[in-house]
């Protein structure tokens, strides 16, 4: 469809006069809803006939009755004319509908984008209650094993590189898995890592349980590590990211043997 030929034709004129049929009105109102720039000419079109209508109610000095008093009484010559077919009663009510309908329409459209707002706002909450339930989980987890008999707890003293440090390992034996409790390391500097090692003391063997690359993202400070050494003891060392193949020993930050736990 040309829009242009569409709103030239005259069609939008006698629907807003309120001329076409039922079924007229109801292809230029698909028509208007479709197309913007069609609203907009019909829109132009009521303003216009409304202030026609309004300059014509209004008696001013160029008014018919003033110019008939000064053609000296002759009588002008009145050419009949046959009566409009346009229904100008009918033209508030049409007005008033084209308008209805593009207030309904931008009605529609805020509330599927306030329906949207309102959808990711409840998928955003529903996350955070999956979260907040499982950092539950895992916090009676925790307890559980803390209070497990069975587990091994390691504290791991400050060395040289950081004495203030310290830290604990909880090992559970059965499942092959140590909790490491790093509360008390400080935050690595950039580019570094803490990397965790298993140790044999006779002869002195390190075995590389990986690098925390979630140390500073995590609250808790709490880390679950698989362990299937035979370990005898545990330490902590500042590593370059990605970890190193042997501990540094200057960087070590805390020391631990099992057979110094309580």
């Amino acid at each position: 469809m040309d829009i242009k030929e569409y709103i030239a034709s005259g069609i939008l004129e006698l629907y807003v006069a309120g001329t076409l049929s039922e079924k007229e009105n109801e292809e230029v109102y698909a028509v208007i809803k479709e197309h913007p720039e069609v609203l907009q000419e019909v829109i132009s079109i009521e303003r216009a006939i409304l202030f026609l209508s309004d300059a014509a109610k209004k008696d001013t000095p160029y008014s018919f009755s003033r110019l008939q008093k000064k053609l000296n009484g002759n009588a002008p010559k009145i050419i009949p004319i046959s009566k409009s077919k346009i229904n100008w009663s009918q033209f508030t009510g049409w007005a008033a509908a084209v308008l209805l309908g593009s207030v309904l329409i931008y009605t529609v459209n805020q509330n599927n984008t306030l329906k949207t707002q309102i959808a990711a706002e409840k998928q955003q909450l529903e996350k955070q209650i999956d979260k907040a339930s499982n950092n539950l989980a895992e916090a009676e987890k925790l307890i559980e094993v803390f209070r497990d008999k069975d587990i091994i707890s390691i504290p791991l003293a400050g060395q040289v590189a950081s004495p203030n440090s310290y830290a604990k390992v909880y090992w559970d034996k059965k499942t092959n898995s140590i909790y490491l409790d790093a509360k008390g390391l400080p935050e690595p500097p950039k580019g570094k890592v803490y990397q965790v090692w298993s140790l044999k003391l006779a002869p002195l063997t390190p075995t590389s349980l990986g690098t925390i690359d979630t140390f500073t993202a995590d609250t808790n400070k709490i880390f679950a590590i698989d362990n299937p050494n035979d370990s005898e003891a545990f330490g902590i060392t500042l590593e370059p990211e990605g970890g190193s193949a042997s501990p540094t020993l200057e960087q070590l930050y805390a020391l631990g043997a099992i057979n110094a736990a309580p």
